[in-house]
């Protein structure tokens, strides 16, 4: 009876919390004009208006923009012959890769885009004019830690090859932080090796979490079958998304992926300065034990049993 109270109240809770996601949604794109259909006094809509804003007056790539902002190929294409018929942007492709196509705003793109930047700030403004000071201060803390959550539910985690761009943006990120961190700085080949192959099925598996399209994590498993102990490698997190869970959300993924695989434990090694990632260790269910391997860098070995599917 204890357990099914329990289930009943937490379907509710979970009702509600749908429920107030929804109206805050409901609230906010009112607010915001969301759902005019010319966007901030514009003669585009909201998605005109965001997509000729994150095009910025670099350019983008197409591919990038769709990846950044979530939507599928066929419309980000209608979309972009529109602005290319108003004369805001051109399509080129790469000069070293025809594939690859580039947006850039034109000289009436980036004045168009420079009045968007005014009117989001005016808008901006009248939320904050009616409030109180101790109201804004509310309302601005509220709208970071917002940001920082959908943040983190945007972020994805999929295995993939270690040969692919994000996955060595990531490795050369890992090494780079180790270097900057590590008393004496850090060489990768003197240290115990994680190679592609190894990091590759059935050897290991790499890991890449990813938000709108852009690397920010990675975590690696070297798999021995023989001995049902998963090695954990290479976990990093990216400056800008620290603080929101994901070092343990990644290292959790890894922890299934080695159980699925058959493995009963799982091991690693860190070095004395990155005491984030003790503390991480020992709170995910770690203990430390004695030294397992040679690994020049280390000074603490962890373990951890794992439940086999």
């Amino acid at each position: 009876m204890l357990a099914r109270r329990f289930s009943d109240h937490g379907q509710r809770m979970e009702g509600e919390q749908v429920e107030a996601v929804r109206r805050f949604n409901r609230v906010i794109t009112q607010r915001v004009g969301a759902l005019e259909e010319a966007y901030l006094s514009r003669e585009h809509s909201l998605g005109l208006s965001r997509l000729l804003w994150e095009i910025g007056s670099e350019g983008a790539e197409v591919r990038v923009l769709r990846s950044r902002l979530s939507l599928d190929s066929g419309y980000v294409s209608r979309q972009l012959r529109r602005l290319e018929s108003e004369g805001l942007v051109t399509t080129d492709p790469d000069q070293n890769d025809g594939r690859v196509r580039t947006v850039r705003l034109t000289d009436a793109g980036a004045s168009e885009r420079a009045l968007l930047d005014r009117s989001y700030d005016e808008l901006a403004a009248s939320m904050l004019e009616p409030l109180t000071a101790s109201q804004r201060e509310r309302l601005v803390a509220a709208m970071a830690e917002v940001e920082k959550l959908v943040i983190a539910s945007l972020v994805r985690i999929e295995i993939t090859d270690p040969r692919d761009p994000d996955a060595r943006f990531c490795l050369r990120s890992y090494f780079t932080e180790l270097g900057r961190r590590f008393d004496g700085g850090f060489d990768p080949s003197q240290s115990i090796p994680a190679g592609d192959q190894e990091m590759s099925l059935p050897n290991g598996l790499l890991l890449v979490a990813t938000v709108q399209g852009s690397p920010v994590g990675c975590g690696a498993l070297k798999l021995h079958a023989d001995t049902g102990i998963a090695e954990v490698k290479r976990i990093w997190v990216s400056s800008g998304v620290r603080g929101l869970g994901l070092g343990r959300r990644l290292l959790e993924c890894l922890a299934k992926e080695a159980s699925i695989r058959g493995m009963s434990t799982l091991r690693l090694e860190t070095n004395q300065t990155l005491t984030e990632a003790r503390h991480l260790y020992e709170t995910a269910g770690f203990a430390e034990v004695e030294s397992f391997n040679d690994e020049p860098y280390a000074h603490h070995w962890f373990q951890r049993a794992l439940k086999t599917v």
